[in-house]
């Protein structure tokens, strides 16, 4: 379970990025505001994700990160932090988010996955990028405005909350984290099946990264500052 990335490029790069998808008659806006570099987003945290605005065009906003959890898993509990990874989109729970208002991209540069191999290591973070200068991706993501208590301290709030896709994982991953790994996507013609196209078409893309995509960068910390 991926529980901790980076998202450390400028919002210009990020709009660059994004801009791919946006039609030359449609608007992007961009309501970050002024957004530090993020060597360590954690579950909660608020992070940047390229979602459809309300109005018919394109955002750059903050979401927090966690969707609603299951009510199964929620008996006895007065509290509901949310969900940062969700696999079985055949779940009702899931369904009714998969549709394009729902759907959005999160940008990252790298993310950590809990090492697996046998040693004192075992359960320290190991960071994954697409090469050693951490160009941004984006993983597959789902979002939806919550009113929930997260917190108890917090009390009841309204949310953009998101979570993102996770999948089989590619070699890199599994010889760390044999479990799953985040759906990644690094070509804009990905990004605009996932942010546009009918869910059967674009549920194809909840698939791992081919293998040899992937460089191991640092170990064993807390935050990726590269």
């Amino acid at each position: 379970m991926c529980n901790l990335y980076s998202q450390t490029k400028s919002q210009d790069a990020m709009r660059h990025e994004s801009g791919d998808v946006v039609a030359d008659d449609e608007v992007l806006e961009d309501l970050t505001g002024n957004l530090p570099p993020m060597p360590a987003i954690y579950p909660d945290y608020p992070a940047p994700i390229f979602r459809r605005s309300p109005q018919g065009g394109w955002q750059l906003s903050l979401a927090r990160w966690g969707m609603p959890t299951p009510p199964q898993f929620l008996a006895g509990r007065r509290t509901d932090p949310g969900v940062t990874n969700i696999r079985n989109l055949a779940s009702p729970h899931w369904r009714r988010w998969l549709g394009v208002q729902h759907r959005c991209l999160v940008p990252f540069t790298s993310f950590a996955e809990p090492d697996s191999r046998p040693g004192p290591e075992k359960g320290k973070p190991v960071w994954f990028a697409l090469g050693p200068d951490r160009p941004l991706a984006f993983f597959a993501g789902l979002r939806t405005d919550w009113t929930a208590t997260r917190k108890l301290k917090e009390g009841e709030v309204t949310v953009d909350a998101f979570g993102f896709l996770t999948c089989e994982p590619n070699r890199e991953v599994e010889r760390i984290h044999p479990k799953a790994m985040p759906v990644i996507l690094v070509r804009p013609e990905e990004w605009r099946l996932w942010l546009t196209a009918p869910i059967e078409q674009a549920l194809h893309l909840q698939r791992p990264l081919p293998d040899g995509e992937l460089d191991i960068v640092p170990e064993e910390a807390l935050h990726d500052p590269a």
